[in-house]
């Protein structure tokens, strides 16, 4: 079954309208008909069954058929992703929205290949929010990660509120495997994490005094095994480990 996004404030009532590109691919594209039925997700936990009513050439009426709500996952991941070369960072978001992120926050760290200025940081964060939306619709993901504007490590960790736990890719010799940090949160707490940021750094990894601040503010070294690993392929291992330690 086809899949469109509208946020949740054009979500409202048992008819809703699909406009601009989300019409165009369901015309022009995807073909669809009236009476066929398509399902609309709205990035906040809501999934509607919907049966395609009239089109115009710019937009579809949609009638909502049933409206199913999916809970909210018990831990938000967070993955603070250094920026890596070229468009990886769309194939990443891509894997990171199917791996159930809540929030990405793209690292410019001192070793990042990119380095944008301000006026470029916006647009790119709504390039970047866009391939997330495109990913929840393929994989039909109920709920939408924030794609947050690129920024320096430092003003990360001066903004963001605390949490449960947080792990940082390393090559140190200290570092653990995340499930010693996961098994050792278990005995103390009694229960899993709730909020969890990942911290993946460039190729070449974070600088020492990045890697130095970062677990400062209270990020757990993890190994990500006896490979080095590029960037997008780091990413992707941690998120499937936190998945499969929080769900296990």
């Amino acid at each position: 079954m086809h899949r469109f996004y509208l946020p949740p404030a054009q979500c409202q009532g048992n008819s809703l309208s699909l406009e601009g590109s989300e019409a165009h691919h369901a015309l022009h594209v995807l073909r669809v008909r009236q009476g066929d039925r398509v399902t609309v997700l709205n990035g906040a936990g809501d999934q509607f069954l919907c049966e395609v009513g009239k089109g115009t050439r710019d937009s579809v009426q949609l009638h909502v058929l049933e409206r199913v709500s999916i809970p909210a996952p018990a831990c938000q991941l967070t993955l603070a992703q250094a920026l890596p070369k070229g468009k990886l960072i769309e194939s990443i978001i891509q894997k990171a929205t199917e791996l159930g992120v809540a929030r990405i926050v793209p690292l410019i760290a001192e070793r990042s290949v990119i380095h944008l200025g301000t006026e470029e940081r916006e647009p790119k964060r709504a390039k970047w929010q866009s391939v997330a939306v495109e990913a929840a619709k393929q994989c039909g993901a109920a709920r939408l990660p924030k794609v947050e504007a690129p920024v320096a490590p430092k003003d990360f960790l001066a903004t963001c509120s605390p949490f449960e736990m947080a792990l940082v890719g390393s090559l140190q010799s200290d570092s653990k495997h995340p499930r010693q940090y996961f098994e050792a949160f278990q005995r103390k707490h009694g229960r899993k994490p709730k909020a969890i940021c990942l911290w993946i750094g460039p190729e070449g990894d974070f600088s020492k005094d990045e890697l130095s601040m970062i677990q400062a503010a209270g990020a757990l070294p993890i190994s990500l095994g006896p490979m080095v690993l590029r960037t997008e392929t780091a990413a992707v291992y941690c998120l499937s480990i936190a998945n499969y330690e929080l769900q296990s």
